[in-house]
């Protein structure tokens, strides 16, 4: 009869250190693949990635819920309901014929190895990652045309605020692909040719490739768009200079010549 192992992976309020994870949870955390670190207490394991991402493996409920209590998540309850989370349950059967099978709503493990279980959890918390990236964009879009309406008249403050915009599209487009590692794969696939299949497949059905792709593009469209009205806005900074620098002239030649009438 195949065992089957619940995986949780949930989108933290805030950023830990390994250390700190180690502290509340009181566990010892071991370098895993890329930047996630694991730890396993006889049949459950608990991953945690650099982006920010924690995975439950084998884990009920209740345990979850009070690990999250632990780490300070407030309404670690209703998780579900109130942070970014996706589910993958994991199957152990031992009359499989390979080392895994990936299904849409389901992995199938030969045995628990692990390794496995590490590149599993890494996968679906580079999805969760990703679908963090995808809902902030969405609000930056809202933004982003709030900001390209505000271009219509000229301030320094409106071309300080598409400044600051601008600065974070590109801090956005620098940590996701810094730290969620879509564009490489874990030098430890390359000398496992079933980890890799599995790393390969799993990777395929949560689409991370392709929603990293749009993800980019749509990053990529923004910054055209805010990299055009500071364009605009420069262009405007520039006359405005330039009528100031007529005034001034101008009201020098006046002050010059009631000088001038007055001698």
């Amino acid at each position: 009869m195949a065992q089957t192992l619940p995986l949780v992976s949930i989108y933290l309020p805030k950023p830990y250190r390994k250390d700190e994870i180690e502290t509340r949870l009181a566990c010892s955390m071991k370098k895993g693949i890329e930047q996630a670190f694991y730890t396993e207490y006889k049949e459950t394991y608990l991953v945690y990635t650099r982006f920010n991402v924690i995975t439950f493996i084998n884990w009920d409920k209740d345990s979850i819920v009070k690990a999250l209590e632990k780490l300070g998540v407030e309404n670690a309850q209703a998780f579900e309901r109130h942070y970014l989370y996706q589910d993958y349950p994991i199957e152990i059967d031992a009359s499989l014929s390979s080392a895994c099978n990936v299904y849409n709503e389901r992995i199938v493990l030969k045995e628990p190895l692990t390794l496995y279980l590490v590149i599993i959890a890494l996968i679906v918390s580079q999805s969760v990652g990703l679908e963090k990236y995808e809902q902030d964009l969405s609000l930056h879009f809202e933004e982003s045309q709030r900001l390209l309406d505000l271009t219509q008249h000229y301030s320094l403050f409106r071309r300080s605020k598409i400044i600051v915009f601008a600065r974070t599209l590109s801090a956005i487009q620098h940590a996701m692909v810094s730290d969620l590692f879509l564009l490489d794969k874990p030098n430890i696939l390359w000398d496992n040719a079933e980890a890799e299949k599995l790393y390969n497949r799993l990777s395929s059905i949560l689409e991370l490739k392709d929603r990293f792709e749009i993800v980019e593009h749509k990053l990529s469209h923004l910054k055209d768009d805010i990299s055009m009205s500071l364009d605009l806005i420069n262009h405007r900074h520039s006359e405005v200079l330039e009528w100031i620098i007529i005034v001034l002239i101008g009201f020098e030649i006046v002050m010059g010549l009631i000088e001038f009438f007055k001698a």
